[in-house]
């Protein structure tokens, strides 16, 4: 069974730091882009950071300077190092990977993990 799963969330003071971690597993034959996405109550799901296999990354603006994104290849693993985290960054985070396995190329989706930032 392919599943991406997600740990790191929590509940952190504004200006303080967290890092999610994601890792893909199963029978899986290669992993394309991944990417982490956040959606907040109320809110639509929108695009945090994504990483190519070769490393590049794009960034959403909000986030810019106080978040990277990065991976282990040899892990499956997409990673965000979250710095000077604000209210607004209060959501729950999706971790999101391309994976080609049995069938096909398929975008699969973590189970989510809060984030929450006081102020």
């Amino acid at each position: 069974q392919v599943q991406l799963v997600e740990s790191g969330g929590g509940l952190v003071q504004a200006g303080g730091s967290l890092r999610l971690s994601c890792a893909a597993s199963g029978n899986i034959y290669r992993v394309d882009a991944m990417g982490w996405y956040r959606q907040a109550p109320g809110k639509q799901r929108e695009l945090v950071a994504r990483i190519s296999p070769g490393g590049t990354t794009n960034y959403a603006d909000s986030v810019k300077g106080r978040f990277t994104i990065s991976r282990d290849n040899a892990k499956n693993t997409v990673y965000l190092q979250m710095n000077s985290l604000k209210a607004e960054d209060t959501a729950v985070y999706f971790c999101n990977a391309l994976l080609t396995v049995v069938g096909g190329d398929f975008d699969y989706w973590g189970q989510g993990t809060q984030v929450t930032v006081s102020s």
